[in-house]
């Protein structure tokens, strides 16, 4: 059973309500309306055609890419599909509008009813449910420190499609948000249907948050806009309901409103008071027919679909015998889960006989390597190939596992793959009985009493052979033989 999440006040226990609507740039080359890049880091307002820049009798022509994502996206939630929706104008003035009005989908959205579960720390899970999908343009972005007296207005953003995900009012504390939030984006990355990018903007949320007394209904609601890290979004819930509950306990009344988080301050603060659906006089778009979908369009969408993470987990764990942990790790992002399969494929092995092996190798040796590097695996001096290799040199004997560590630290820094690392520095394990068992009794003369000790019953003892063997063969002793012909000595 999930640990409630509850704000103590003054008043007894509160419990939070929250939502989101969560906007993610579906990965297009061009724009909704438009052929303009969507290109990231252009200079200002050279990615602007004249549909982005409303001029006079420019006319918008939909964008089937765009289309098709979001259809993907509503399939991978499990959503409904809605073979006909509509876009409407939301209208208001602001000065990155340069239409005077957004194209979006208010009444009917592409994407119906859905969910996502979600993973919580302590091992419990939960269902999220999803309210809609609709397909919408973003507007441009004003930058206020170019110039001491004015803002500047850049339109290359303008234009760009989003489909703004919008969750039920189902998580009722920052943890659940957060793993809601990582989960939708590791899905949307598997797609392809977004890159999930929180830092360049190409996924951001607005966080409704509202308190209640648990059992009673609804409190007012306030929405916090574009907020661009999980990190962030956890501390806009956790300040925002704090600031809630000193509020009715203070006498006072929560306004619905749009409010902005500070991450320097880690606070929200006012920024307008909230409009409802009316105040944006939306109407049917009368530039753009109504969008029909035909079945054999939303058969190759859902042919299309790659195997999705709680697929995958499940398969790591049924065929390869991967731990709940282990699976859960590697198929959290489509890059690893990626680079993990093209090992698997390149060691010529299936199922348990190099799963476990493989996993452990990744998650310990290769992710601790990436961390001390600060690299992530797109970026990862081993190739899988490489990787694939260095685990068949230790499956057949060739290397112990303390010399593929060695061998594991040299292909970090060169790049050479482990088979000729082996051949030049002369890395081979070796279990040639003869050199081992002199070993064995050079250690024993010198050991005597100890090995008097061991033979009187100090079995623990047998560990420091063990030690002392394989150091005296810099490691490249056959640990396996080392075991056994210890045994056969000092018995």
């Amino acid at each position: 059973m999930v640990s409630e999440y509850r704000i103590h006040g003054a008043t007894g226990e509160w419990e939070v309500v929250i939502g989101l609507e969560v906007h993610a740039q579906i990965t297009s080359k061009a724009k909704l309306f438009s052929g303009a890049s969507t290109e990231f880091g252009a200079e200002p307002n050279t990615q602007v055609s004249l549909v982005d820049a409303a001029m006079p009798g420019m006319l918008p022509v939909l964008n089937g890419e765009c289309v098709r994502q979001a259809v993907r996206t509503g399939m991978a939630l499990e959503a409904q599909i809605n073979p006909w929706s509509r876009f409407d104008r939301k209208n208001y003035f602001y000065a990155d509008l340069p239409q005077g009005y957004q194209i979006s989908q208010l009444y009917h959205p592409i994407v119906g009813e859905g969910e996502i579960e979600v993973e919580l720390a302590d091992g419990s899970s939960k269902m999220i449910g999803v309210e809609r999908i609709h397909i919408e343009q973003d507007a441009g972005k004003l930058m206020h420190d170019q110039h001491p007296s004015f803002s500047y207005v850049d339109l290359n953003r303008s234009g760009v499609a989003l489909m703004e995900i919008v969750s039920k009012p189902d998580m009722r504390s920052p943890e659940e948000a957060g793993a809601y939030v990582r989960k939708l984006r590791s899905i949307l990355r598997y797609v392809g249907s977004c890159d999930g990018n929180m830092e360049q903007g190409s996924m951001r949320a607005d966080v409704n948050v509202s308190v209640r007394k648990p059992g009673e209904e609804f409190g007012t609601r306030t929405e916090t806009k574009n907020v661009n890290s999980v990190r962030f979004i956890m501390a806009t819930i956790e300040y925002e309901a704090n600031r809630q509950v000193d509020v009715l306990e203070g006498g006072g009344t929560i306004v619905q409103e749009t409010r902005l988080f500070d991450p320097d301050k880690v606070e929200t603060r006012s920024l307008r008071s909230k409009e409802d659906a009316h105040d944006y006089r939306y109407f049917p778009d009368p530039d753009l027919l109504p969008l029909e979908l035909s079945d054999a369009f939303l058969k190759e969408c859902r042919t299309s679909l790659p195997e999705l993470p709680d697929a995958k987990r499940a398969r790591y764990r049924d065929e390869l015998g991967l731990s709940a942990y282990n699976a859960s790790v590697l198929t959290a992002d489509v890059t690893t889960a990626r680079w993990f399969e093209e090992l698997l494929d390149a060691t010529g092995k299936s199922g348990a006989e190099i799963g476990k092996a493989a996993s452990n190798w990744v998650i310990s040796d290769l992710f601790g390597a990436l961390n001390r590097l600060s690299k992530d695996i797109t970026d990862s001096p081993v190739s899988p190939k490489q990787g694939a290799e260095l685990l068949s040199l230790v499956a057949d004997g060739t290397l112990s596992g303390t010399l593929a560590k060695q061998v594991f630290e040299i292909m970090l820094e060169t790049g050479d793959d482990p088979s000729s690392i082996v051949e030049e520095r002369g890395l081979k394990q070796t279990s040639d009985t003869g050199a081992i068992e002199a070993v064995i009794a050079e250690i024993m003369a010198a050991n005597e009493d100890r090995v008097a000790e061991y033979r009187g019953g100090k079995d623990k003892l047998f560990g420091f052979f063990v030690g002392q063997t394989m150091k005296a063969m810099a490691g490249k002793a056959n640990p396996g033989v080392v075991n056994e012909l210890l045994k056969k000595a000092l018995g």
